[in-house]
């Protein structure tokens, strides 16, 4: 039987929702001049405050500012995600992939901005710290989820016919494979890493505008796109 939790105080409740309104005040800027341009004076400045100082208290800094927009960011997407992942038919791993690429691309297009920080050119003079990385992966990690079921002993779907890795190129993934369980198949890390790049460049492009004159119902071509690519890479059983 769980604890019950202990009522927040005044002071608790007041912090949280100061803290969500920096955080607004934040995104706004963000959408307006862009995360170079984004600073702790700037944000005071429109809540109203004479100094930066008074937000110290609640981040230390711009980065730390930035970090906690990032980790937002990141939890919102995989939330999303994640929540297309559970609601989609287990047995049509295809449909599956498919239902998770829409349900990114529809963050994307809601949150721009918020996209843009997490996946769009790096901010000069920051580095982002350790903590983000286990929401960072929270994504690539469900789509290598959907290339472990259903497969074969040797990491292969029947009927695949997928040419063979080569051992150099399975050398290339070492950093990743060292870090997950020994049996994992290369290939499977492979196929995962393909169409997480295929999914983030898809929707980078047609957010950024690349794709704006030359395709007339986006959603439509994104949904064709998916399916083909989602074939492609063995996804379809």
């Amino acid at each position: 039987m769980s604890t019950p939790q202990k009522p927040l105080t005044a002071r608790e409740r007041a912090r949280i929702e100061f803290t969500a309104e920096i955080k607004a005040v934040a995104r706004r800027q963000l959408a307006q001049s862009g995360a170079a341009a984004l600073s702790l004076r700037a944000v005071a400045r429109e809540l109203g405050l004479a100094s930066a100082s008074a937000l110290y208290r609640y981040f230390q800094s711009r980065d730390a500012l930035l970090t906690a927009l990032i980790l937002d960011g990141y939890t919102s997407l995989s939330d999303a995600a994640e929540a297309a992942y559970a609601a989609s038919d287990v047995a049509d791993v295809l449909e599956r992939w498919v239902g998770v690429c829409h349900a990114v691309r529809d963050w994307a297009l809601a949150h721009p901005h918020e996209y843009a920080l997490i996946y769009g050119s790096p901010v000069p003079g920051y580095a982002a710290p350790q903590d983000t990385v286990a929401q960072a992966t929270r994504l690539p990690y469900l789509i290598g989820a959907l290339f472990t079921d259903p497969l074969g002993q040797d990491g292969h779907r029947l009927g695949d016919t997928r040419p063979a890795m080569p051992d150099d190129t399975r050398q290339s993934l070492a950093p990743l494979l060292d870090g997950l369980p020994p049996d994992t198949p290369a290939d499977l890390v492979m196929g995962s890493l393909m169409a997480w790049t295929y999914l983030f460049g898809a929707i980078s492009l047609e957010l950024f505008g690349h794709r704006r004159e030359i395709i007339a119902d986006p959603r439509a071509f994104f949904d064709h796109e998916s399916r083909r690519l989602g074939a492609a890479l063995g996804l379809a059983t």
